[in-house]
């Protein structure tokens, strides 16, 4: 039985890397068929719009996408691309696994498989109620938090240690200073942590928590976090790897989802044929585990890590002199 996924190439070394993650995942016969929709700056161009309609119905229908890096241009519109698609379809939960990985230029080649769950609607990084005075000499923004946003984004966390086998949920917060709505995130975190008492839980200060994740990445299994904090702590994540080269991201609602890159466009390196396609296939990998393909998802990993191992076509931002192509074909003939 096939499934039809929609498909956001993106902006600058979108196309390239969405070309190859394609195909790898054909290599694999997977069933799987591709919607493709236009998104930023070349739907921009295209028709005027940053999200056509089309592309919102697009993902609406195939309830599944996996989408490129993007350009939010500077000046009116959206203040984020990203942003508004989480808004329109109330993708809640972004999820952003960290591992360590073979040959990179990581500090930690081994030891870090951690998952940093983000509340991904609501809070300071949502941008609700900016304001400047006339004068230019006051900003303001609106900081809420909710316990609807905060106990499911919560138990999302615990359902996901739970289904995985991890042993260890960390709530990370700022509530000894911020005792209103961080506050209410933590309280309603305990409430829903006492319901899952087969999982370790412990609670960490913000500043706490970076600074133990740099000295010991080894001792956090899943990190759950209000979105601005999580949106901090996921990019230093990715940099206990080896960099957003590595990093994939799944953008979680009730009834939609979004795979991505975290990775900005890289307008500098586009149409070079260099760009490293890794975090697409990532994402892509964790798509495979959306869609009920755990073992394909699993094949998928384990292939990316074996030409990792051989340094097989590496991209040059992993020390290799191999292509954006190249590397995806070592990738697919491990597959």
């Amino acid at each position: 039985m096939s499934q039809t996924i929609t498909v956001i190439r993106g902006d600058g070394i979108g196309p390239e890397i969405m070309a190859a993650t394609l195909h790898v995942l054909d290599t694999m016969k997977l069933g799987l068929e591709y919607e493709d929709a236009d998104a930023g700056l070349v739907a921009l161009d295209k028709c005027g719009e940053l999200i056509p309609q089309a592309t919102m119905d697009s993902i609406s229908r195939n309830k599944v996408a996996l989408k490129s890096p993007l350009t939010t241009p500077v000046g009116g519109g959206f203040s984020s691309i990203n942003v508004e698609l989480r808004k329109r379809f109330d993708l809640y939960a972004n999820v952003r696994p960290a591992k360590s990985f073979p040959n990179t230029k990581s500090r930690f080649p081994s030891g870090v498989d951690l998952i940093t769950v983000r509340e991904n609607t609501e809070g300071a990084y949502s941008g609700e109620g900016q304001h400047v005075t006339e004068d230019g000499a006051t900003a303001t923004l609106i900081q809420k938090i909710t316990r609807h946003g905060s106990e499911r984004i919560v138990r999302y966390a615990f359902d996901l240690a739970r289904r995985t086998g991890r042993k260890q949920v960390t709530i990370v917060h700022k509530a000894n200073i911020l005792k209103s709505t961080s506050g209410l995130f933590l309280k309603v975190a305990r409430e829903v942590a006492a319901q899952y008492p087969e999982i370790d839980c412990n609670e960490m200060i913000v500043d706490a928590c970076c600074m133990k994740l740099v000295m010991q990445p080894e001792s956090f299994d899943i990190i759950v976090t209000t979105n601005l904090f999580g949106d901090i702590i996921s990019d230093l994540c990715a940099g206990l790897i080896g960099g957003l080269g590595l990093t994939p991201g799944a953008n979680i609602g009730t009834d939609v989802a979004i795979f991505e890159a975290v990775h900005g466009s890289a307008p500098d390196i586009a149409g070079k044929g260099i760009a490293n396609p890794c975090a697409l296939l990532l994402g892509a990998a964790q798509m495979l585990d959306h869609i009920g393909m755990p073992d394909k998802a699993t094949a998928l990993r384990e292939a990316i890590v074996a030409t990792l191992e051989a340094r097989d076509n590496l991209t040059p931002d992993l020390g290799g002199t191999g292509t954006t192509r190249s590397f995806a074909d070592a990738i697919a003939s491990r597959v």
